[in-house]
Order: structure tokens, then sequence, then C-alpha cells
């Protein structure tokens, strides 16, 4: 995969996208890093600490989250794009489903958009596939719906259909993205934890991760911090690091070629040393 010129292999490595959220309400770090320099500051150490692509939000997505509108939400974008572009060579992404806020921040540098609306926000003048394609930047698509998945329980007749629901509107997503030309070497996918399922359908997609490699794409995975977590080990969000490296060994040995996380040193350094040891797996 190609992002921002750089060249991301889509198997056998595992790399890390770090959150920059510039929000004053998101729910993990909501007004850390509201004013570019503590934006650009929160940058560079995640670049310190091994992030290979730097991920922006404006927008906190988060249950029960309001719609800023565009130019605020550009507002707070541009300024940290363009600052991070004039001083790191790293690759941006930018987390919106607005097609507008898309279309400048690619003309401000950005290198991906990452959608969690899988290209199908309906509130779009433009489609953003057509956005993204036309901006030549790459794209995550991440799973969502209108109506939320719940599995009432564990039952693995239901949990099987549920998932097999989720990967089919996924693959509609990819599909949105092919008929509008973007490359193959610019797609990657994300199957949505914590975007409407449960605590049983975040978990399954946590634990079947690796079934949506047959799309045929990289993958991504992204539950920093997030609540499947919070539940499991009662837990506020600020101790929720080892259930986050959790899910990250879940990513490296379900071939996942992209981790999205706050925390980007802890998370660098837990994977370079799982990979090593399933290297020295292999040789024995």
């Amino acid at each position: 995969m190609v992002i921002g010129g750089k060249h991301f292999e889509d198997s056998g490595r595992t790399y890390v996208m770090g959150i920059l959220n510039v929000t004053p309400d998101s729910f993990s770090d909501g007004g850390k890093y509201n004013s570019v320099d503590d934006a650009l500051r929160h940058a560079e150490r995640m670049i310190d600490e091994g992030a290979d692509i730097i991920d922006i939000g404006a927008e906190s997505t988060r249950p029960g989250f309001k719609l800023v509108g565009d130019d605020e939400e550009l507002k707070r974008l541009v300024p940290v794009i363009e600052n991070i572009k004039k001083r790191f060579d790293v690759p941006i992404s930018v987390d919106t489903f607005h097609s507008r806020v898309a279309k400048e921040a690619m003309n401000c540098g950005a290198d991906m958009i990452n959608d969690v609306w899988g290209l199908k926000y309906s509130g779009n003048d433009i489609p953003m596939a057509e956005v993204v394609k036309s901006g030549g930047a790459a794209v995550c698509i991440m799973h969502n719906s209108e109506h939320k998945y719940e599995s009432g329980g564990a039952d693995r007749t239901l949990m099987g259909k549920i998932n097999d629901s989720i990967f089919a509107e996924l693959k509609e997503s990819v599909y949105i993205a092919e008929s509008a030309g973007i490359g193959r070497d610019k797609i990657m996918i994300d199957p949505g934890v914590g975007f409407a399922k449960d605590y049983s359908v975040n978990m399954s997609m946590v634990a079947n991760i690796d079934i949506f490699k047959s799309i045929g794409y990289p993958v991504l995975l992204g539950t920093s911090r997030k609540s499947v977590i919070g539940l499991t080990l009662d837990v506020p969000v600020n101790e929720r690091m080892e259930g986050t490296l959790a899910t990250t060994a879940c990513a490296v040995l379900g071939g996942c070629s992209f981790i999205r996380v706050h925390d980007v040193g802890s998370n660098v350094k837990f994977i370079k040393m799982l990979e090593n040891i399933l290297e020295f797996k292999l040789r024995s």
C-alpha cells in the first residue's frame, strides 16, 4: 500500500497509526491538543516513538457526538496539517466523513482519508469516493451502520450471521471505492470496532480479525482505549493500556497491517517484541 509516497507492506508487518485529536470532546483525550503548538508537540512525540502515520481528527465520533460543521472542522484541521507537513516527513491521515473537509484537507497535504462511514455518508453533496479519487489520496474504509448490531449474547449461530452481514457491508464499501477508480494500492479496511456494535459483536470482531483479510486489502484494527476494553476489565479510559496491548497482539497474530492507537511508544515496542518472537518461532 502507498500512503503519502511511502510504501507499506501488505503482510508480514504491523504498522502504527498514531491518533492526534484536535477536538475538545473526544472520549479519551479531548481538549489536550486543541492548540496548534500542543498538537505539533504531540505529533513530534508520536513520530519519535515510532508512529508510521499520524491520524488527525477534528470532530469527535464518540457515542452521542454532535456535528461541528465543515467550517469548524477545517478551522481545527488546516493549520495542524500544514505545520506537520512543513516540519515532519510522515504520512498524514485525516479522520473525517465529510467530503468537503476531505477535499480541503487533501489540498493542504493530507495523504489519506479515514472515513468512519465507509464512503456511504448520505450528507455529502459530492460522494466521498469521488473526492478521494480526484485528490489522489489513500483511504481507510471503516464499517459502520445506521442500525446497531446486537448479538443478544454469545450464540455462535447468530454471531456468525452478524459477522457475515458486517463482512458483506464492508465489501459494499470497498466496491464503492473500486468503482470510483481508487487504486488497489490506496485502500485499507477497518471492521469498525466500537461503531454500531454491542460488546459481544465488538469482541467477535477482535477475535476474528483475520477473516477480514480475505476481502483482499490491508486491515486496520482500531481498539485503543475503547469501551470494549473498559467493559471487559472494568477500568476507566485512562487505565486501558494493558487491554489495548492485548488487542494489538490479536492484530499482529491476525495479520493486520495497521493498528490505530493513542499510546504509540508502548505499542511500537510491544509489536517489535512480538514480531521478533514470531520470527524466531518460524526459524525453529
